[in-house]
């Protein structure tokens, strides 16, 4: 499965505690690289949101924030300490008839230690609330990179469609290049104006054809277009071996431009670096 590392998500819940969302970026990154924002209130749970991210992405750099914003859901959570604010009344009575000047605010009274209490949220809710708007939101974050990561393969499998007419033509023109190996060498040979040993001529183009022989590089680019194709196909995170692979087209590109005798040879190898180099770019993001 081809998917992209660049993309961008979100998801929205309301509850008591009021409204919970999630935002996701993601951008290439060789590995998976988590950075969370959490309120203070979901702290505890961010070991678990680690694992659950890792479980759907294998690779990227991700930007996850998570935001609550409190409704009016959440003063049902605020409690009066009743049995204590009456306690407080009876001393401020107690308290004027010796001291007639003193005036005690209703709003001071609320501000005394344990007469406001916060009913404390359930730590199992919470969890289940942030999960379940994390996991909408990698869906959705999944979803957008499949989606990408279709066009990417597009691009991918047509520069392996130009790769391959390239080693065919290189294939195509070994047999004309050889022959004209051969003619330059007994060209060179003949201006000695000198005796030639006998087998000498063969023994100098069989060492020039050694030399120069590209065989094994073009078998070694067709497995590798073919392998790239497997790999293309498969229902897995595929990136990793992708970039292999790509260090692979490379080096059996620059193989071919250095045993290159031939000006056609050697424009063909410029262009399979260019071919690898777009497929290289492709290949850095995905995943």
């Amino acid at each position: 499965m081809i998917r992209s590392m660049t993309a961008y998500a979100s998801a929205e819940t309301t509850g008591p505690a009021g409204t919970l969302s999630c935002e996701l970026r993601t951008v290439n990154h060789r590995y998976l690289e988590l950075s969370p924002r959490l309120p203070d209130e979901l702290r505890n749970f961010e070991s678990q949101l680690r694992e659950r991210v890792a479980a759907k992405l294998s690779r990227g750099k991700l930007d996850l924030t998570v935001r609550l914003r409190g409704g009016d859901a959440r003063s049902d959570s605020l409690q009066v300490n009743s049995m204590l604010l009456s306690r407080l009344s009876e001393l401020n009575l107690d308290m004027t008839a010796l001291f007639p000047a003193m005036q005690v605010q209703f709003t001071e009274l609320l501000r005394f230690p344990g007469v406001m209490q916060q009913t404390e949220a359930d730590p199992e809710a919470q969890q289940a609330a942030l999960f379940d708007v994390l996991d909408r939101a990698l869906d959705a974050l999944t979803a957008t990179r499949e989606r990408e990561g279709e066009k990417l393969g597009e691009i991918l499998r047509d520069k392996l469609d130009s790769i391959e007419r390239v080693v065919a033509d290189v294939r195509g023109w070994m047999p004309e290049i050889r022959t004209a190996l051969r003619t330059r060498l007994e060209t060179r040979l003949a201006d000695l104006k000198q005796p030639v040993e006998p087998g000498r001529l063969e023994q100098e183009l069989v060492l020039q054809i050694t030399r120069t022989d590209v065989d094994e590089e073009l078998d070694r680019l067709s497995t590798h277009i073919g392998e790239t194709r497997r790999v293309l196909g498969l229902q897995e995170p595929v990136g990793r071996r992708l970039d292999f692979l790509m260090q692979e087209f490379n080096r059996e590109a620059n193989t071919l431009g250095s045993k290159s005798v031939d000006a056609r040879s050697t424009n063909a190898a410029v262009e399979l670096k260019v071919l690898i180099e777009q497929m290289r770019e492709q290949v850095q993001n995905i995943e």
